[in-house]
């Protein structure tokens, strides 16, 4: 037998093994990118293209995985295969249980690093992993890590072994059972509140780096005097090694400079190319880490020139700005959510999809809505041009399973623990996330669900990335604090209140709903603000609600979300279906009605 037909043949059997032990669980709906899933190749992109290395290894696949009590060793046998990274209740994860507060879910898989990684220190990367993770490496416990939503890593180099590694990760997940920020997960999901996710839900790699190595990069524009701030934080570098930042136009060097390491560097960038959501440019960015001359470190980022603010008007009105422009901020709230992968989509087409969809729609903004993206989606907003609102995930002892919030205007009580797991947490989402020039505001609350110290988070936040603007609490608890303020009306947008020193908002309206058959996540009990039987209605209203906020910009309003881009599970008030599959609206009439709105300010 030739060499090349024998490789096949394994190839063949292996795949075919791989599927005979995986196949996705339940009944639900799904949308058509499960169908191309490979157990064997799952989600094979470079999981963070804004700090990109030539040499990684992707850990997904089929891992065994096993639920015991809480407090249980590991587990010497498992309970079958689980496909990472889809949480333990998806149905792409090939299981599709419930974890629960007194249980915790193992992991276990091996791995052997490349020879031609010799000499090199070897990190082991988790996108995220919801809530509490112990990571176990050669049977040595390496680390642990509690949040679920940031990427976090460990350098695995001294625990390695000959031959195989033997990885093992232990989950525990509260979800509702707690005030941990767990975003819309409920442990009995029903309306707006949705099935638990725990576990892996995002890649899980390898990758090769020297001793000395760079470990983030940050960006920061200034369009007023044409020059881009980079931050460089290194590992084990000293005061005789240097960071070297070149800033690329169509692959020529436009700019360069050269630090010590530590040290943040200012780079004029000439006749500055501005990124907006029409024209959303960015400038490719090498880093390179050099000791005693040598290039011991290199990765490719990128960068774009913009600038956030905001300023009042002729009128006194406070608009937000882009560039030095006021720019009427308009996009759905967009939740993430998956009907076969709950937290994470299938492929990365679809991640890429609801942002593709958005754009035709005529928006230029998303609200990401109590839930953090992998990397790659805030990737995809650079590139393809949209301003984001990044909500952080609420937690905290607030009401949840009331479909309302009654608003008091008392803040939430939180023990010492659960402030810290959100300040922890908070920090660690904007750390991750700064680098990103599509991020244009932060949200620290939603609805007062759990918002506590509302003045002192806001002003926190403020401080710590003075380059975006602070919406304190979407359709919360008010306070004068912040940048903005937002209040929620549903169905139809409606002049509630206004601020003459920040920036008002209506930061949810609409939710018009639309159940189709043969697109639902449940047959029954469907829930919308309003119900309507066709696009053509549900798009009719949709125009009349757009002929309302245009009445209102010029009294004040300065951005608007409607609710929302996709069904999530019971609720059926999308732009588009759940499992992807059908837009249930007329989309040029859509597409025309939003661009008057995002037009509106222009001069």
């Amino acid at each position: 037998m030739k060499k090349k037909t024998f490789l096949l043949l394994v190839l063949t059997l292996t795949t075919t093994i791989s599927f005979a032990q995986w196949k996705p669980a339940g009944d639900k709906i799904k949308t058509k990118w499960a169908e191309e899933i490979n157990p064997n190749n799952v989600l094979p992109e470079y999981p963070r293209p804004i700090m990109e290395r030539n040499q990684w290894q992707n850990l997904n696949g089929l891992w065994d995985y096993a639920i015991l009590p809480l407090g249980e060793k590991e587990p010497n046998n498992f309970d079958g295969k689980i496909l990472v990274p889809f949480a333990v209740e998806s149905s792409l994860s090939g299981v599709q249980k419930e974890l629960g507060k007194e249980k915790e879910l193992w992991y276990k898989r091996t791995f052997t690093v490349p020879s031609n990684w010799r000499g090199k220190n070897i990190l082991l990367h988790f996108g995220a992993v919801d809530w509490k993770a112990d990571i176990y490496l050669n049977d040595v416990k390496i680390g642990s890590h509690t949040g679920g939503f940031t990427p976090f890593s460990f350098d695995i180099t001294s625990f390695l072994t000959s031959g195989n590694q033997k990885l093992v990760v232990k989950v525990w997940d509260p979800t509702s059972q707690s005030d941990i920020p767990r975003g819309k997960q409920v442990t009995n999901p029903e309306g707006i509140w949705y099935t638990p996710v725990s576990g892996i839900w995002q890649t899980v790699w390898l990758e090769p780096v020297s001793p000395k190595h760079i470990s983030h990069i940050n960006s920061i524009p200034n369009i007023d005097s044409n020059s881009l701030k980079v931050e460089v934080q290194t590992e084990n570098t000293t005061s005789s090694d240097l960071v070297l930042v070149e800033i690329k136009d169509n692959n020529k060097v436009i700019a360069s400079a050269k630090s010590v390491a530590g040290q943040t560097l200012d780079l004029h960038v000439p006749a500055a190319k501005l990124w907006t959501p029409d024209s959303p440019f960015l400038y490719d960015v090498t880093v390179s880490l050099l000791e005693k001359g040598k290039t011991v470190d290199k990765v490719e980022s990128y960068a774009a020139m913009r600038k956030i603010s905001k300023r009042k008007d002729a009128d006194g009105v406070v608009r937000m700005q882009l560039n030095n422009e006021d720019c009427f901020h308009f996009g759905p709230l967009d939740q993430g959510w998956w009907p076969d992968g709950l937290y994470t989509a299938p492929t990365d087409e679809a991640l890429k999809y609801d942002i593709i969809k958005t754009k035709d729609f005529g928006y230029n903004m998303i609200r990401k809505h109590v839930k953090v993206e992998p990397a790659r989606w805030y990737t995809h907003c650079d590139r393809l041009g949209i301003l984001v609102w990044q909500d952080m995930p609420n937690g905290g002892p607030s009401p949840q399973w009331q479909m309302h919030q009654y608003f008091d205007g008392k803040e939430a009580v939180r023990s010492i623990e659960s402030e810290n797991n959100f300040r922890k947490e908070w920090k660690e989402i904007m750390d991750y996330l700064k680098p990103y020039p599509s991020i244009a505001v932060w949200v620290p609350f939603n609805e007062a669900w759990g918002q506590f110290k509302t003045v002192e988070i806001v002003e926190w936040t403020k401080y710590y990335d003075p380059s975006r603007l602070v919406n304190p609490s979407s359709g919360g608890n008010h306070y004068k604090t912040g940048d903005i303020l937002d209040y929620h009306k549903y169905p139809a947008p409606e002049m509630m209140m206004y601020d003459p020193e920040r920036a008002t908002v209506i930061g949810e309206y609409g939710g018009i709903g639309l159940p189709m058959q043969g697109h639902l996540w449940q047959t029954d009990r469907n829930w919308g603000y309003t119900q309507f039987k066709t696009p053509q209605e549900v798009t009719t209203e949709y125009v009349k609600y757009v002929d309302m906020l245009m009445k209102l910009i010029p009294r004040g309003i300065s951005a608007a979300v409607y609710t929302q881009t996709t069904d999530v599970e019971g609720e059926v008030n999308g732009l588009i279906t759940y499992d992807r599959k059908a837009i249930k609206v007329i989309e040029s009439e859509v597409k025309r009605a939003n661009e008057r709105v995002c037009r509106s300010l222009n001069k």
